[in-house]
């Protein structure tokens, strides 16, 4: 029986996973991620690798998720909110250090590949994986198949402009891409918390915004309705240009309830159709997601 590694490079935490062609969990294993210590990165991946062989007892496939993503120009990591790892030649130096190839992808491709492929949207033609969390990730699965697109980016809805901008909202906070007002800066567990600190002066994080929701707390409803709403706008406008069968959600945010409920009844009048058959989903895998997508990098032939 041969198995996939799947290494999920955060920027706390990396994960290993060794899977079973069958999606069965071999092995597992989180550490923390040596930040900032790029030579440190690349010895502690390769030892998570041969600890995941001699504890299966079997050589595997590695596939290694990323922040960032390769630049087809350069070779080097691009993107990364790990900004360390910008401008490294990453794929080049795991596979000196393990001695064999490695398929390195995003980790919001990862996670959409992982739930396309076993996960909450397992069976779907398109589907359109969000991360949103510390950033705003994404990534697509087109007919089983990962979309990198010529530059690298596909499914970096986070970096575009919030659609339909209200009045408020047209100037935006800094992003770190240089930029002001993306969706991220709007949509992430920093921008959620953010927006309602601007309102009352109160630090919540979206955890704790939830609960004062569920008590029926005034302004942290009027915040969640915010997001909600720009949530419609924003996945609405994803919606427009790739019509995906299923969006899954991952990441800190997606675990509040409300938004499989709410989210889907706003987008439709966003949306350029007269019905919306597009269905919202949470992650099956939730963080796992991201290590197991990482391997299934490595088809099953």
């Amino acid at each position: 029986m041969s198995m996939r590694i799947g290494i999920d490079l955060g920027g706390t935490k990396t994960e290993v996973i060794a899977l079973a062609n069958d999606g069965e969990e071999l092995f597992r294993h989180r550490v923390l991620t040596p930040r900032e210590n790029y030579e440190a990165m690349i010895e502690l991946i390769a030892s998570l690798v041969d600890e995941a062989e001699q504890r299966s007892g079997m050589k595997g496939s590695v596939g290694i998720g990323t922040p960032g993503a390769i630049s087809p120009a350069t070779g080097l990591i691009k993107n990364a909110n790990s900004v360390w790892l910008n401008g490294k030649p990453l794929e080049q130096d795991l596979i000196a250090a393990l001695g064999r190839p490695v398929r390195l992808a995003n980790d919001a491709d990862c996670f959409t590949l992982s739930e396309a492929t076993d996960g909450a949207a397992q069976g779907a033609a398109n589907v359109f994986g969000v991360i949103i969390g510390t950033g705003t990730g994404g990534g697509l699965v087109i007919n089983g198949q990962l979309l990198k697109g010529p530059n690298a980016i596909a499914g970096e809805w986070g970096h575009n402009p919030m659609p339909w901008a209200r009045w408020d909202e047209r100037r935006g906070a800094p992003c770190y891409c240089g930029k002001r007002g993306c969706i991220e800066t709007y949509l992430s567990g920093a921008g959620l918390s953010r927006d309602h600190y601007d309102l009352t002066r109160q630090r919540l994080t979206a955890a704790e915004l939830a609960q004062h929701c569920s008590k029926g707390e005034h302004l942290a409803e009027q915040t969640m309705a915010r997001y909600e709403d720009r949530l419609a706008r924003a996945l609405a406008a994803v919606i427009n240009v790739v019509d995906p069968d299923v969006i899954v959600l991952g990441g800190g945010v997606s675990n509040i309830g409300s938004l499989y409920q709410r989210v889907p009844k706003l987008w439709g009048q966003y949306v350029f159709s007269d019905t919306v058959a597009t269905h919202l989903l949470p992650a099956k895998f939730g963080d796992s997601s991201g290590v197991r997508g990482a391997a299934w990098l490595w088809p099953v032939e």
